[in-house]
């Protein structure tokens, strides 16, 4: 399913403006294991990678096969890549999200976290990066991407090669005629989260204003310290959403703090998929399913 230009104008006005919130279903690599656990399924039922991928795939199909799974609430998906190489009800996943359940599909395309340095940790290098955004364009009608770095102390030199980082990924990816998601996450832990906060904040707005008119992007951050913080940026002419991440939150304190800031909407994964297990029946899971997408939802608004 290639990009089509009137699909891609649909799905960006509804990330610009569509009420809900977007589903964050890329746990990989080494974060599987874990998200199967809290699903229920323990390393002993699984043997070997391929097996492992299925059920998280299967854990994932479920999810979006769920009744309550539909753009009414659920504005977008991040899917990780083997979820979009993979199928559901004998379509691509891409495919299904959107013509099935009128969900826009994105793409997670980093590789993971470099060690901590100055403070953060950089992405790793992505080799043929972008051949795989050209095909994840145009094989497969994602729409976007997402790029993950973490930002752990107040420190500006690295908040700022986070940043340029980000920015150097997102004009790949913008190259490639898809929004990328930049996600520079402050570590909700950080002993100085408000004062890297507004580090970011203003590197983000000044990077921002580089951007060329067509050249838009979103931005995935943690809940900030400061409601309101993060506004501006989500007024600026280049951005067109602007997302939390749970980051290690509960599902309810995630939402009372999103809650309080107007102008971003849940961009979350453990707390979507909190309570949810193999072993519930389809009618249990679907109903926690739906109390979790609601509470999500509401938080959104």
């Amino acid at each position: 399913m290639a990009q089509d230009k009137a699909v891609f104008a649909k799905q960006k006005d509804q990330m610009a403006s569509g009420k809900g919130f977007i589903a964050a279903l890329d746990q990989s690599g080494g974060s599987t294991p874990k998200a199967l656990l809290q699903y229920g399924v323990e390393e002993s039922e699984y043997n070997g990678e391929a097996e492992m991928y299925g059920e998280i795939h299967k854990m994932r199909t479920r999810i979006i096969t769920a009744p309550d799974f539909t753009n009414d609430k659920v504005l977008g998906a991040i899917l990780f890549e083997r979820t979009m190489r993979g199928e559901i009800e004998g379509l691509p996943t891409a495919q299904y999200l959107w013509e099935k359940r009128g969900v826009v599909p994105f793409l997670k395309i980093d590789k993971g976290l470099e060690d901590e340095a100055n403070g953060v940790q950089l992405m790793k290098p992505m080799p043929g990066l972008a051949e795989f955004l050209d095909e994840a364009a145009q094989e497969f009608g994602i729409f976007g991407t997402k790029e993950r770095s973490v930002i752990h102390e107040a420190n500006a030199e690295g908040i700022e090669a986070v940043v340029a980082q980000q920015f150097e990924i997102g004009r790949m990816v913008i190259a490639a005629g898809m929004v990328p998601i930049l996600e520079p996450e402050v570590n909700i832990h950080s002993a100085t989260k408000e004062e890297a906060e507004a580090i970011l904040e203003a590197s983000l707005a000044k990077h921002l204003d580089t951007l060329a008119e067509g050249e838009d992007v979103m931005i995935k951050l943690t809940i900030p310290s400061v409601p309101g913080l993060y506004d501006g940026l989500a007024d600026h002419p280049r951005v067109v959403r602007v997302v939390a991440l749970s980051g290690g939150y509960s599902t309810d304190d995630a939402c009372e703090r999103l809650s309080k800031n107007t102008k971003m909407i849940a961009s979350f994964s453990r707390a979507l998929a909190e309570g949810l297990s193999k072993k519930q029946s389809d009618d249990e899971f679907n109903a926690l399913l739906g109390s979790n997408i609601e509470k999500i939802y509401q938080a959104s608004l």
